[in-house]
């Protein structure tokens, strides 16, 4: 009987888990939806018992669908949308508020405060992050001041401050594990990423008692093993078939966790330096391999770690794009401008150009290189002739554009000059989209034939933790290509549509 890796994509909009064999194979959940909740402008929130449950789903599910693979799971990994901060009870896991989405802007104030401006380049040297709203240190620090009761219990050690993945890893494993990986520890701001520990100095400047956060470990690493309640199973409403089917994983080991971008530019089987993948999901996040050393950005991009194992840490260069696919929800669930994602393709194909209409997606600040948390969104260009059609190619537009900034900026930083992107996500099912990116860049851009790389990454690392794979040279040979994108428009029409876009983004009136 075949063992496989079982693995978690716990993401921004949902949740899915995957099953990979030791072909390299990949089995999918159906996706349990998570709920965005938006209590205020420039706010967002998740449910954290939600994100739990949607985790215990997706798992019985996928192993429901594959009965062979019920008993027969050799490892874990998680995988995880990384800023967003949860704070929960030591003594049973539960969280005392909603969980803090690194895409809410609620922490703009905490940024301006004259005590963090003041050692902003210190935290840039120490970190690879801006101070920013995105990170997780500024959403503690919120939750310490705001929710009553919490920055006491933080001291005392009764409440835990995590990201998500360390959340997850706490809960699966009955309250005895609380560990969370370099690359999500990479995204909280208060983490020296070449010590590769949480630094003393920004513990005390945003007094986060390091007892409430998890322990730092590489990415291949024993995070401990799962152990689950039948009762409390289903007391969070799963049936007693999934139930008994969760309680086949006791005794499972977690062998890996990593980030959801680290997790992809694994999967992507970018390890040599220079590897660049882009992954279209709810936002856009365009990273590079840079090696062993960081290498910190002067242009406004971010250094993270990116997986360790074998006792090295690979580093990334980090460009993040707020709104990508989001953009695309938002012309069809708020502008009713189109009934379903692939009509986007259609509307976009349909019209001769964008007729000089471009949309600025800023709904909740722009990220590099602008990093303005104030701006927001604009549509520029419209005349009397503009119609909907144009507002939607606007729309699909405006993502090629962000990544395209993001990849010039990383060839500036690095002077690697960039001819190939792997990119992954489900907004690549846009060919339209895909053409443009590989018009805007110049550079030939490959699609896998799975676009569920962040499961793969993650999944693969459990593999090389578990001995499911020898080494990264067994792992090039599982990489399948589906479809690739050759430049087709003149680099001088190129950089006028760039152009058009940059000057649309002067129009917030916030970015110079």
């Amino acid at each position: 009987m075949a063992e496989y890796i079982l693995t978690c994509d716990q993401g921004t909009t949902s949740t899915k888990s995957f099953l990979i064999d030791p072909d390299g194979n990949i089995f999918r959940s159906g996706s349990a939806l998570i709920e965005q909740i938006y209590p205020e402008p420039g706010y967002v929130e998740h449910k954290p018992s939600e994100i739990l449950f949607s985790v215990l789903k997706s798992m019985a599910d996928v192993m429901k669908n594959n009965p062979g693979s019920i008993g027969n799971i050799r490892g874990i990994g998680i995988t995880n949308q990384r800023e967003t901060t949860i704070a929960f009870e030591k003594r049973n896991g539960r969280a005392i508020c909603n969980a803090i989405v690194w895409q809410c802007r609620r922490t703009a104030d905490i940024c301006r405060r004259e005590a963090y401006l003041r050692v902003e380049d210190d935290i840039k040297a120490k970190t690879g992050l801006r101070l920013d709203p995105y990170f997780s240190a500024t959403k503690m620090r919120w939750i310490l001041e705001n929710v009553p009761g919490a920055e006491k219990a933080s001291v005392s050690g009764e409440l835990l401050l995590g990201t998500v993945d360390s959340f997850l890893v706490y809960n699966l494993t009955g309250r005895r594990s609380y560990k969370t990986d370099y690359s999500n520890c990479s995204r909280t701001m208060l983490f020296d990423i070449t010590a590769l520990d949480y630094d003393e100095g920004l513990l005390r400047l945003f007094e986060i008692p390091r007892k409430a956060l998890a322990e730092p470990c590489p990415s291949c690493s024993d995070y401990g093993e799962v152990s689950l309640d039948r009762d409390e199973l289903l007391s969070f409403g799963l049936s007693g078939e999934e139930a008994d089917i969760l309680m086949s994983l006791n005794g499972v080991h977690i062998n890996a966790v990593a980030g959801d971008q680290a997790a992809a530019l694994f999967g992507q089987n970018c390890f040599n330096e220079g590897d660049t993948k882009t992954t279209y999901g709810t936002g856009c996040f365009t990273l590079m391999n840079i090696g062993d050393k960081p290498v910190f950005s002067g242009s406004g991009l971010l250094t993270s770690a990116a997986w360790s194992f074998g006792g090295k840490t690979v580093y990334a260069l980090e460009g993040s794009v707020f709104q990508g696919g989001s953009v695309i929800s938002w012309l069809k669930d708020e502008l009713g401008l189109i009934e379903k994602p692939s009509d986007c393709d259609r509307i976009c194909m349909a019209l001769p150009d964008n007729g000089g209409v471009y949309l600025v997606p800023a709904f909740t600040g722009l990220g590099a290189p602008y990093w303005d948390p104030d701006a927001r969104g604009v549509i520029t260009g419209l005349t009397r002739g503009s119609s909907r059609e144009h507002i939607v190619r606007a729309g699909v537009e405006s993502i090629a554009y962000q990544v395209t900034e993001l990849v010039d900026l990383m060839m500036n930083d690095t002077g690697i000059v960039s001819t190939h992107m792997k990119v992954d996500g489900g907004v690549c099912a846009s060919e339209f989209l895909m053409q443009l990116q590989a018009d805007l860049l110049g550079v030939h851009i490959t699609r896998a034939v799975s676009d569920e790389m962040t499961a793969m990454g993650v999944g693969l690392l459990a593999g090389l933790t578990d001995g499911t794979f020898a080494d990264l040279g067994q792992i090039r040979k599982l990489y399948k290509t589906s479809v690739t994108y050759d430049p087709k428009r003149p680099a001088k029409e190129s950089r006028k549509l760039l152009e058009g876009y940059r000057s649309a983004v002067k129009a917030t009136g916030k970015v110079q």
